[in-house]
């Protein structure tokens, strides 16, 4: 009975991940590899950002379409894969989402026989590829924080050397490493190919939702309209993002404290029952068989979620 449960659980898992590589995976790759091919030899991440195939919601026309009816609920996964950077569409990360959560939920219901913690687990497990696009959105929006000061100060002194303000785009994004120089280069791109300018910087602080984005942004607008010396705002908006680093790392150390206390407190529950069901396993089991224990297992998991969230409420200052 336990082999013939495993061979279902294997067969299910296999048509589940078979079909997701049939439908999603080998199309976005066969499109890029199309999509590379027309654009030749110089692989330009900002002309494949310019392409129309980037818009789509999905591979798959049915998916495409179905999500497309829809936009204003997948327009923030959507936002969060254009910050990570991933290459991506929506259609696959939510198809993802599914994937796993199918996949958990049998799993846990296989060796737990319990519906309800299948249930909790796999909400978890749904929310894997959402937690690692935004990881990634956060490392990746992180490191465009620190390149801002030098991009700044690099479109002062190309102003001062008398490039146009369009062109100290192009300068920055050649001479900036990404993911900075990677932004300036598809802003630069977006106003050559027709977009205006206010326009493009709008979609570059979309792109970018971070606070030096919008100063950054919002003082060329402003300049635009009032005029007075670009450069020399340039130069103290550069000024004002190095304080503020200087204020954020102070924040950090004095949290630190608060953010160790978070993972320790956060941590130490599951650690201790793993290892309570290594030592006395026969114990422990009452937590799954019995049906009280199930529920004490699930609340204890919202409890662990609800503190963890609540101890990173409070140790995340911004400023």
């Amino acid at each position: 009975m336990d082999f013939a449960a495993t061979a279902v659980f294997v067969l299910a898992f296999g048509v589940v991940f078979g079909g997701y590589w049939i439908f999603i995976v080998r199309p976005e790759a066969r499109e890029e590899r199309a999509l590379r091919k027309r654009l030749g030899t110089r692989q330009s991440s900002v002309r494949t950002a310019l392409t129309k195939t980037k818009d789509r919601l999905s591979t798959v026309a049915l998916l495409d379409k179905t999500l497309a009816r829809s936009r204003s609920l997948v327009e923030p996964v959507r936002k969060l894969i254009v910050s990570s950077g991933v290459r991506v569409t929506a259609g696959s990360v939510l198809l993802g989402c599914v994937f796993l959560g199918l996949v958990t939920a049998v799993a846990i219901f296989h060796f737990s026989g319990s519906i309800l913690l299948a249930l909790a687990v796999a909400a978890g497990g749904a929310w894997l590829p959402i937690g690692f696009l935004r990881h990634k959105a956060d490392k990746r929006l992180a490191a465009i924080e620190e390149q801002f000061p030098e991009a700044m100060d690099l479109m002062a002194r190309a102003l001062r050397a008398g490039h146009a303000l369009t062109s100290t785009f192009q300068v920055v994004g050649e001479e900036v490493p990404d993911p900075a120089g990677a932004e300036f280069r598809q802003l630069f791109e977006q106003q050559n190919y027709g977009m205006s300018l206010p326009d493009a910087l709008r979609a570059f602080a979309d792109r970018s939702p971070i606070l030096d984005a919008r100063f950054f942004v919002t003082a060329l607008l402003t300049q635009r309209e009032t005029g007075g010396n670009l450069s020399e705002v340039l130069d103290n908006l550069a000024s004002v993002i190095r304080e503020r680093f200087k204020v954020k790392r102070q924040v950090r150390v004095m949290s630190a404290h608060g953010r160790i206390t978070g993972w320790v407190l956060g941590g130490l529950p599951i650690a201790v029952g793993l290892i309570l069901f290594t030592i006395s396993p026969d114990q422990m089991r009452v937590l799954v068989d019995d049906p009280l224990g199930v529920y004490m297992v699930v609340a204890a998991l919202i409890l662990e979620v609800v503190g963890v969230l609540a101890i990173r409420k409070i140790v995340n200052v911004e400023f």
